[in-house]
């Protein structure tokens, strides 16, 4: 890494600009329930660097030269840039962290938890001394664990050279402990082989749940009676779903609560920890443009769609049981939604973040029936393929009145948003895949321009798009005269396309969540509160669907969708935006 990398980080890591305090407290003397230090990953950073490095530098005459210096600072990747992300020592001989993966032998484990450590480990970001179990009732040895592991590992960062090396370093550190997920015995076990590794030094430990909900409670209670760490923090990761309800919700978190402070559970939504998302505050409250504009005075609508181009093949058994409202949208989008439109918090600290979601999603009113289209693919033939219908699948019931498609217009009832529609939109077996934004502006009142667009007045209209995934962008549309003598109008796109713009990967949303868990940042995990004023948007609606036995409309496997969905859209003289020819 050049001279210039390593002073971006160092200088990066003794900025306040984030709102970051500077570390001084060592892992060792941290107690078991500390008040973390705040994590410094606000993307703006590297800019404001490279504009007062740019602006104290001499001027370089070759461009190409210049490029390829910008280049490497907006893309350097380092262990001094994963200290100035995480907020302990990690070279502390004095302390250790332990990381449990429960229910190592699933898919979630193999296919995303074990890959993330490793991409940690790689960038240096794990402590010194760590340590991960995985923890199952698979009877397996450590060497099985390390061969099984080491199928899912890449050395997708960068592509260095080393890669083979970590891989073996990492592998070594990996062990596995079988036993039952409610045996207080099993855990002992567990417990007593995780101090052998900690070698008298302080442990911190943190359990990933990776196992069905229904076995949660009887983990935490073994966890915590028989594998707590007796002289630093415990904290535990719980997966969604976190309950079908506001009822279930409620008694899940109270059976939490009988072992773990709220402190030390880490409910995940592992959409917070994707770049797009995490850039969401970055984009409004660090732009001037953008933050006078995010009102009802300019908005005219807001979207967040969700499509995938496949159905539910090999998951139908568990999604039947929850259907798409239960699986995205209360989740994923809905969180989504309330850091889009909450108000500028007093400050990055976790609970000033989550103070203000919160505030956003008890301001909304509970979805009503008459806002919501729901609907279930069926079968399809299209090129000679024929993909299956959802009650196709084996473990899906022929009547299931399960949705597997669901639109709703949501509402926020405050100075800033009111009489704004909220749309949401997710889908499985959709024509295409991908989550996004978007953000469609008013028209521009008394446009002068308007006989060039014709009577289709939402072809003048401004759009900002947050691709959130796949192939991570923003663009905004704009309306632009195109060259030439005569006065003709087209849209054009001013669009920040990450591939191109930075050279380095964007980390999977776990590596992010899994650092965050050890650190102690909350922020990108989701309060009780939270949990209990999302489920109580979407309870009523959930109970009138499954009480009246609502039937979902129709729709054929790679489609766009039920037609419902347009009404439902038009009763709001809105236009969904992925639909458009231009989109």
């Amino acid at each position: 890494m050049s001279t210039l990398s390593s002073s971006h980080c160092s200088a990066s890591y003794s900025s306040t600009f984030n709102g970051r305090r500077q570390r001084s407290t060592k892992l060792s003397s941290i107690p078991k329930r500390f008040v973390p230090v705040k994590s410094a990953r606000n993307s703006y950073q590297n800019l404001v660097l490279l504009q007062d490095v740019s602006s104290t530098m001499t001027p370089i005459e070759n461009d190409s030269t210049l490029k390829k210096l910008k280049d490497g600072l907006l893309s350097a990747t380092s262990s001094e840039e994963c200290e100035d992300v995480v907020g302990f020592d990690s070279n502390d001989k004095n302390s250790t962290v332990s990381i449990t993966v429960v229910g190592a032998s699933g898919d979630l484990a193999k296919k995303k938890i074990f890959p993330a450590l490793f991409a940690l480990f790689y960038e240096d970001c794990l402590p010194e001394h760590f340590t991960v179990f995985g923890y199952a009732r698979s009877k397996m040895t450590d060497a099985e664990l390390r061969n099984m592991v080491s199928k899912t590992l890449t050395c997708r960062i960068d592509k260095r050279e080393n890669c083979g090396e970590k891989m073996e370093q990492f592998l070594k550190r990996c062990f596995y402990h079988s036993g039952q997920y409610d045996s207080e015995e099993n855990f002992t076990e567990l417990d007593k082989k995780l101090k052998e590794h900690e070698a008298g030094r302080v442990s911190n430990r943190l359990f990933y749940l990776s196992i069905p909900p229904n076995i949660f409670i009887d983990a935490v209670k073994c966890a915590s009676l028989s594998a707590s760490s007796a002289n630093g923090w415990t904290r535990v990761i719980v997966e969604k779903p976190f309950g079908r309800d506001s009822e279930s919700s409620a008694a899940l978190t109270n059976d939490l609560k009988q072992y773990l402070a709220e402190d030390q559970i880490f409910r995940i939504d592992h959409y917070l920890g994707k770049e797009l998302v995490e850039n969401l505050s970055v984009l409004r409250f660090s732009n001037l443009i953008f933050e006078p504009l995010w009102s009802r005075q300019y908005i005219r609508n807001v979207q967040f769609i969700f499509s995938e181009d496949f159905g539910t093949e090999g998951r139908g058994g568990y999604f039947d049981n929850y259907g798409i409202i239960r699986d995205i949208m209360q989740n994923h989008l809905l969180q989504i939604l309330a850091l889009f439109a909450m108000e500028t918090p007093v400050s990055l600290d976790a609970e000033d973040i989550r103070n203000e979601k919160v505030k956003v999603l008890r301001s909304m009113k509970p979805l009503q029936l008459e806002d919501v289209v729901i609907g279930q693919y069926k079968s399809h033939t299209k090129g000679g393929v024929t993909y299956p219908a959802y009650t196709d699948d084996k473990t899906v019931p022929k009547d299931s009145l399960t949705p597997t498609f669901a639109a709703a217009a949501l509402f926020i009832d405050n100075a800033r948003w009111d009489g704004v529609p909220f749309l949401m939109k997710a889908g499985k077996a959709l024509h295409t895949k991908g989550t996004e934004i978007r953000v469609q502006f008013r028209h521009v009142p008394g446009n002068l321009y308007n006989r060039n667009f014709g009577t289709d007045l939402d072809r003048a209209t401004n759009e900002l798009v947050i691709r959130v995934q796949p192939n991570e962008a923003i663009y905004l549309k704009i309306n632009n005269k195109v060259p030439g003598l005569g006065m003709r109008l087209d849209r054009s796109n001013l669009n920040l396309h990450y591939a191109a713009r930075y050279s380095k990967e964007i980390p999977d949303a776990y590596e992010r969540l899994l650092l965050d868990a050890i650190e102690g940042e909350r922020r990108l995990f989701i309060r009780s509160d939270e949990l209990n004023a999302a489920w109580a948007l979407f309870t009523p609606l959930l109970k009138e669907l499954e009480e009246k036995k609502i039937i979902p409309e129709y729709y054929p496997h790679g489609s766009r969708g039920p037609v419902g969905a347009h009404y439902l859209a038009a009763k709001y003289n809105v236009r969904w935006g992925d639909l458009s020819i231009e989109q």
